[in-house]
């Protein structure tokens, strides 16, 4: 199966370079306040949000930061998938933990070098409750000072409080929308969730539009 880390396998690829863009523009953003953790989410499943949240986490890698990958999708989450590791011993697992010390036990080094990932784990009957327990402020307390930036794949927003409960650890808040999928009410319903609650989206990474060098593309704007 083709590998969707195109950053590492396909660095002078029309995508590589967009997500490269996505990369300068939230170092940007961190000259006027404090970018770090950086939440990844989308109105609607299937709009890439795993691809991009992985691409990003290597652009960022790439430039001798190191990085943390945390699959924040207790549902449905793919990120084992993609980097091709087992899912059994992940975030999940560590919220259930007693001993926090033992983190470094689920955190697992990548082929890139400086990307770290903690995957999804097993997936709980009680996603909401444990994204917004003490024990998670704890592991963004713990993982900020070891790492320089660490990118969350989120959860969609319509339907669910997930994302709306991990915008409170995250700096910065993109959504990842797609040509000819998302609906735009969708994509709207989503921003103004996160601005009801306070926290402004600060991109949106606009995903497969089609152009005549590839198949997909992204583009961002603020």
């Amino acid at each position: 199966m083709r590998s969707e880390l195109i950053v590492n396998t396909r660095p002078k690829s029309n995508i590589s370079e967009n997500i490269r863009t996505i990369r300068t523009n939230l170092q940007f953003a961190s000259a006027s306040k404090k970018v770090k953790t950086i939440l990844i989410s989308s109105s609607i499943s299937g709009e890439g949000k795993s691809f991009i949240s992985s691409n990003l986490a290597t652009a960022f890698a790439q430039t001798d930061k190191k990085v943390l990958l945390i699959d924040a999708d207790l549902r449905k989450g793919r990120i084992h998938e993609i980097f091709k590791m087992k899912s059994n011993k992940g975030l999940s697992n560590l919220l259930l933990e007693d001993d926090m010390s033992e983190m470094k036990h689920y955190i697992v080094k990548t082929e890139i070098d400086n990307l770290y990932v903690l995957t999804r784990g097993t997936i709980p009957p009680n996603p909401s409750e444990l994204l917004n327990s003490d024990k998670m402020k704890e592991v963004f307390e713990t993982v900020e000072e070891i790492f320089d930036y660490v990118i969350i794949d989120g959860v969609p927003v319509v339907g669910l409080p997930d994302a709306l409960i991990l915008s409170k650890y995250a700096d910065a808040v993109m959504l990842v929308c797609s040509i000819k999928y998302t609906p735009m009410n969708a994509l709207v319903s989503a921003k103004q969730a996160f601005e009801r609650i306070g926290v402004p989206v600060t991109g949106v990474v606009v995903n497969k539009v089609p152009n005549i060098k590839s198949n997909y593309y992204t583009a961002y704007y603020e």
